[in-house]
């Protein structure tokens, strides 16, 4: 028992000087009132509960509106008119986990506030971010309490008055933000989509309705649409089973039902506004649920085995009628500007072909729905549009589509069919040409307008989303400059020449814009829903960093600063990375903000590595068939030149995160270098044979990144790449996380690696988050699993495991 209670009294000394090692005594304050409040008019003895009153009651009282000033005494104000209370307030940024205590003397009635919520006993346990102190006190007529506030804790501090703090995660996670916008087709009126999300993790949706000269607000709702030419606003509401669409007019506030008794699935308004095209669906066949057959690789999906079709709804008459029967998917791709034709896609399967699927085009007669069969079984498809006159189709598709036209890479390889171009198809030679075979941005949504007859698209170029518009006749690409790095959507009002965008910049919240195409501008800004967010928020700089690599390329990137930055010191870096098909774009908010892991003390270098679209076919065809081999070369060949030319950098320190391909990145990139101290692998791939077979897409986007390669025809590629099959050559300290749920790279994945690690006696954790899919959703979820990674590299790249061990106490097992 002696011996116990030896152990225990060390603990106890070593558990108290781990928080008095570092005493910061507070001088400054903001202060608010002290007002004098008025006690009650005691009733009754006691309360319901049978409490009491006392005066210390009185510090329930909400100060929130008292005038401020600055405050450094010793001595509390008072009032000589009564009780009084007031508060003094302080903050605290820290880039580390911090514990310890607060000790205040002097006062006698006081309660301690930390981020809104009551400190009972003065413990701390502060996650890096910006944290508000309030010392709410309560004061005796004419008294002088002193007041002596003092923070112990286990590392060094600053307090400030000032609001002003680097970039947090609650900073990116609540409040409103704008999700997408849409204007009107004369050009007068805006929808804006907003999301708007609590404290607590609830989000709530809105749209609103503006006149965009001045902003004026027009209406407000869940759900708004616009007419396709009649400058009216549209949106569904459904009562006793019944569907119903309603319209309104900005211009004089009129609302009416249009239609009725509307069928079920999704609604296409037809541009002569004279019909309805809906999406609806058969349920498949359905198999005791216990014990069932699986007929194809897609049918462990819900729904696989349902089937969309098409209706058409006359809206002057209510006649609804099937414009597609049959056990292939029917999908509407566009209708014509005069309402005369329907361009419709039946998707056929081809398992044992790559790709496994592929869609036959159809021009329907939307009156007497008789058939042209445009194209059958068109490969490396995925969008279709009109063009304005109904003469020619725009088709989006990778550089194999139509015979490998608008191939530009070498005749015997395989391109990379997340490489999407453009190709211009003619209904009555049914020729074909590929408009930007030449052109290295990578196609995403686009429209083509009669009035200028051009084709207006958003592109991946590089780590950016930009607009460019495109002539269909000469080919001639033309970039339209805008006010951001990425646009995230846009909307064009063809009558007008004006376009509404949606976008964002390394170093920037998302922002609504609109272009005159006539003046040519980058942009008017429109509106900012985040400027109260972000008025105290200190974001680093974020610096183009770019190299040439042993294969001549060049290989694009950017780094992150703290905002304290100091170049005479030695920082630790982390490198972050996709390295699958898309690059990882200039994005302040996001699942892996650059930006806020540079707030908490770390530089942070993002680079495009070989494989990317949005840089050319020959570029992004390097993914095809080498699962990590160029791309490995890339990081580590980017990682030692940036630490060679940036001497912040403190090179024993190097961690490196990435996910999904990312994460397989991370695994592969630990079996080939030891250059980083830590790795961070989410949802990453261990074994490229297991996931081709067992995730939901994985034998799909085997046909992307494995071309004609499988398991039978080529091992090698199957076990060398595959960082499971190379475990023991992983001697970096190997965080795995994974959603239990997840349906793209099945959480086995890291369970593999993990076993094999620990089987090896390597240094590996790995976190399991219940109930999540591919990405973490769930709020409360994914607050600990972004703190989760920071401590992770808080441990190892700061040498401090305080946050980790408390997140994850040691396990005596």
């Amino acid at each position: 028992m002696k011996k116990i209670a030896t152990t225990i009294i060390l603990l106890l000394i070593l558990f108290s000087s781990c928080f008095s090692q570092n005493k910061t005594e507070v001088t400054q304050f903001k202060l608010r009132g002290p007002e004098v409040v008025r006690e009650p008019i005691i009733i009754d003895s006691v309360d319901l509960n049978g409490k009491k009153f006392t005066p210390t009651q009185l510090l329930n009282f909400n100060t929130n509106n008292f005038a401020v000033k600055d405050f450094s005494d010793t001595v509390l104000p008072s009032s000589p008119d009564g009780l009084a209370v007031g508060s003094l307030i302080f903050y605290l940024n820290n880039q580390d986990f911090i514990k310890g205590n607060i000790d205040i003397k002097g006062i006698k009635n006081y309660k301690i506030i930390v981020d809104n919520q009551e400190l009972n006993g003065g413990r701390l346990k502060l996650e890096p971010s910006h944290h508000t102190f309030e010392i709410k006190f309560l004061s005796a007529p004419n008294s002088k309490d002193s007041i002596k506030v003092t923070l112990n804790t286990n590392k060094a501090i600053k307090t400030t008055t000032s609001s002003l703090h680097p970039f947090n995660l609650q900073d990116m996670l609540y409040g409103k933000r704008i999700s997408s916008a849409s204007i009107s087709p004369n050009g007068k009126y805006i929808i804006i989509n907003y999301t708007t999300t609590n404290k607590k993790g609830n989000s709530s949706r809105e749209a609103v309705i503006k006149e965009l000269a001045n902003g004026k607000i027009i209406t407000k709702g869940s759900s708004f649409r616009w007419m396709p030419k009649s400058n009216l606003y549209w949106w569904e509401q459904r009562s006793d089973e019944k569907r119903e669409i309603y319209t309104g007019d900005p211009q004089s506030g009129e609302t009416k039902k249009w239609i009725e008794n509307i069928p079920n699935g999704g609604i296409t308004i037809s541009p002569n506004e004279e019909y309805l095209v809906i999406n609806s669906s058969n349920r498949g066949p359905r198999e005791d649920p216990n014990v069932y057959q699986i007929i194809d690789p897609d049918d462990r999906q819900a729904g696989w085995r349902d089937r969309g079709y098409l209706i058409k709804y006359d809206i002057k008459s209510g006649v609804a009628e099937k414009i597609t029967y049959g056990n292939h998917t029917s999908s509407l791709y566009d209708i014509s500007s005069d309402g005369k034709w329907l361009l419709i896609g039946i998707s056929n399967r081809q398992i044992t072909k790559r790709p496994s699927n592929s869609t036959t085009f159809l021009r329907v007669d939307s009156k007497s729905f008789a058939i042209d069969t445009l194209i059958d079984r068109a490969i490396f498809i995925n969008g279709a549009e009109f063009s304005p006159n109904g003469k020619q189709i725009l088709f989006k598709g990778g550089p194999e589509a139509f015979n490998s036209i608008g191939k530009t890479t070498r005749k015997d390889g395989v391109s990379n069919s997340y490489d999407m171009q453009l190709f211009l198809y003619d209904i009555e030679s049914k020729s074909v040409k590929s408009l930007t075979r030449q052109f290295n941005p990578s196609i995403e949504n686009y429209t083509w307008v009669e009035k200028d007859n051009m084709i207006y698209t958003t592109v991946t170029e590089g780590e950016f989303k930009r607009l460019y518009k495109i002539s269909p006749v000469s080919g001639k690409v033309e970039k339209i400059d805008t006010e951001v790095d990425v646009i995230n959507n846009y909307s064009l009002s063809p009558g007008s020449g004006i376009i509404c965008y949606v976008g964002g910049r390394a170093t920037a919240p998302v922002k609504l814009y609109t272009i005159n195409l006539k003046n040519k501008s980058k942009g008017e800004f429109m509106e900012d829903c985040t400027k109260d967010i972000y008025k105290d928020v200190e974001i680093g700089e974020c610096k183009e960093w770019s190299f040439i690599s042993r294969l001549n390329d060049k290989i694009e990137g950017r780094f992150y600063l703290p905002p304290d930055f100091d170049p005479n010191k030695k920082y630790p870096l982390i490198v972050n990375y996709y390295g699958g098909c898309t690059p990882t774009q200039r994005a302040l908010e996001g699942r892996y903000p650059q930006a806020y892991y540079a707030s908490l003390g770390y530089v942070v270098y993002v680079l495009q590595p070989s494989g990317c679209i949005g840089f050319g076919q020959e570029f992004s065809s390097r993914h095809v068939e080498t699962w990590g081999q160029y791309t490995a070369d890339d990081i580590i060949e980017g990682v030692k030149k940036f630490c060679s030319e940036h001497s912040f950098i403190d090179q024993s320190k190097i961690g490196c995160i990435g996910a999904s391909y990312g994460g397989f990145m991370t695994q592969y990139l630990q079996t080939v270098t030891d250059i980083f101290a830590c790795a961070i692998s989410h949802a990453g791939i261990s074994n490229i044979a297991s996931y081709w077979g067992e995730g939901y897409w994985g034998y799909s986007y085997g046909h992307v990144a494995s071309g004609e390669s499988y398991p039978w025809n080529n091992k090698d590629m199957y076990v060398n790449q595959s960082p499971l099959f190379n475990a023991d050559k992983i001697n970096t300290p190997l965080l795995l996380l994974h959603g239990s749920d997840d349906t793209n790279v099945p959480h086995i994945e890291s369970i593999q690696m993990f076993n094999a690690l620990k089987i090896l006696g390597k240094e590996v954790a790995f976190i399991e988050v219940k109930g999540e899919n591919h990405w973490i959703l769930e709020y409360g979820k994914r607050i600990k699993w972004s703190n989760t990674i920071m401590a992770w590299f808080q441990k190892y790249l700061k040498d401090d495991p305080t946050w980790w061990e408390e997140i994850y106490p040691d396990k005596f097992l």
